[in-house]
């Protein structure tokens, strides 16, 4: 269905089987790149995904939002408002934590489509600044937030104890 329309929205309560699903899809892809800095996932992870996302509709200082194609939930972004950071020598910052599409409908601008409306959503907060972290193996991702404006401001490095 690729010419259907891309409309985005808040995210309901029935909609976190779905957004647990794509969640769980984006833990194992992330321990798949390094399974020594990011969690394995537990065998109830849509579960756990889908409840810690439910936790956090209609929270003032978060964001979550589907991408939905023909009725169907294709795509997800969770994004916050993270206060000023010391530690991390930033202001107050729009933070997008999640980003993902279901493979089967990845390339037709849903990913596009939730950033930019959790940008507007940061603007809205008058914050200034939207942040985000990526896997540096998630050579796509980067190059999708590179179009969209977004340029490299920090190397996070992990070492073994």
């Amino acid at each position: 269905m690729p010419d259907a329309q891309i409309l985005v929205r808040p995210a309901t309560r029935r909609d976190l089987p779905v957004l647990g699903r794509l969640g769980a899809l984006l833990v194992r892809l992330h321990h798949e790149f390094d399974p020594t800095r990011f969690v394995a996932p537990a065998a109830n992870i849509e579960a756990g995904y889908a409840q810690f996302l439910g936790s956090q509709l209609g929270a003032d200082d978060a964001l979550v939002l589907v991408a939905e194609r023909g009725g169907a939930v294709i795509g997800y972004v969770y994004a916050g408002i993270e206060p000023f950071s010391w530690k991390e020598l930033r202001d107050t910052a729009g933070f997008v934590h999640d980003v993902v599409v279901d493979p089967d409908a990845r390339h037709a601008g849903a990913a596009s489509a939730l950033m930019e409306a959790a940008a507007a959503w940061v603007r809205s907060k008058n914050v200034a600044n939207v942040m985000l972290g990526t896997a540096a193996k998630n050579t796509a991702a980067q190059r999708l937030f590179q179009r969209l404006g977004f340029r490299a401001t920090m190397i996070e490095m992990t070492r073994d104890a």
